[in-house]
């Protein structure tokens, strides 16, 4: 605990150091978890990866952009925590079959997002934690990951404060170039095979989870006229 409390008093003016990586190791070596990252995000098309502790982490968080799916798009919304156990059974993978199979090939078995929520009101991010093993998050560890939530929603809230809005608001402006690429892929993905625009961003996501691309990289192809996912 007093490992957690020294890395929040980072959140605080003139803390200094980067509260969420602090908090984020905090959690992997305190918890039962294998690793954590957080994720910030702008609306339901642009999310900025703000650190993770592992390759896995990443891929994970970029996953679930790609799919629109997964247990932190469900945090998002809900404004609430969501815990999968066991992303290999049902019910978690039957609640998001198509990412689950992508995090059990990543080996990974349990995943668990609280959201990054002043005041409860609404989700700005996720602190995203994973598992190698099956299983709940104790009691303990959940008393653990919740307090560290809300320091890493007090360093982004104070981070957002400056001129620049910090290195979270540069991240989260790349987002927004990232996301106009990929509004202007799918605008042509709706001219070229006559779709709507939900039905061209899902045809996007797919195209981007088959090839192993982020959905970024999937719209430049299509921008540059590489590919035109008429197949």
């Amino acid at each position: 605990m007093r490992r957690l409390a020294t890395a929040a008093d980072d959140a605080r003016p003139g803390g200094g150091g980067n509260a969420a990586a602090k908090l984020c190791r905090a959690c992997v070596d305190l918890m039962d978890i294998s690793g954590a990252s957080v994720s910030l995000s702008g609306d339901e098309d642009t999310r900025a990866l703000w650190w993770s502790s592992d390759e896995t982490a990443g891929r994970l968080a970029e996953a679930q952009y790609s799919l629109g799916d997964g247990p932190c798009r469900s945090a998002l919304e809900l404004v609430s925590p969501v815990l999968a156990a066991d992303l290999a059974v049902r019910p978690d993978a039957a609640r998001w079959p198509v990412f689950a199979e992508q995090a059990v090939a990543l080996d990974v078995r349990a995943v668990f997002s609280l959201p990054l929520s002043p005041g409860g009101i609404m989700a700005l991010g996720t602190l995203d934690l994973y598992r190698r093993t099956p299983g709940a998050l104790s009691d303990r560890d959940r008393s653990l990951a919740l307090p560290a939530a809300d320091a890493i929603t007090d360093a982004f809230l104070l981070l957002d404060r400056l001129p620049d809005g910090g290195e979270p608001g540069r991240w989260m402006a790349a987002a927004e170039n990232d996301r106009e690429e990929v509004h202007q892929a799918t605008g042509m993905l709706m001219v070229f095979l006559e779709l709507d625009p939900r039905q061209a961003l899902a045809r996007l996501r797919a195209h981007a989870f088959t090839r192993g691309q982020t959905v970024t990289e999937a719209a430049r192809d299509v921008i540059a006229g590489r590919e035109t996912l008429r197949d």
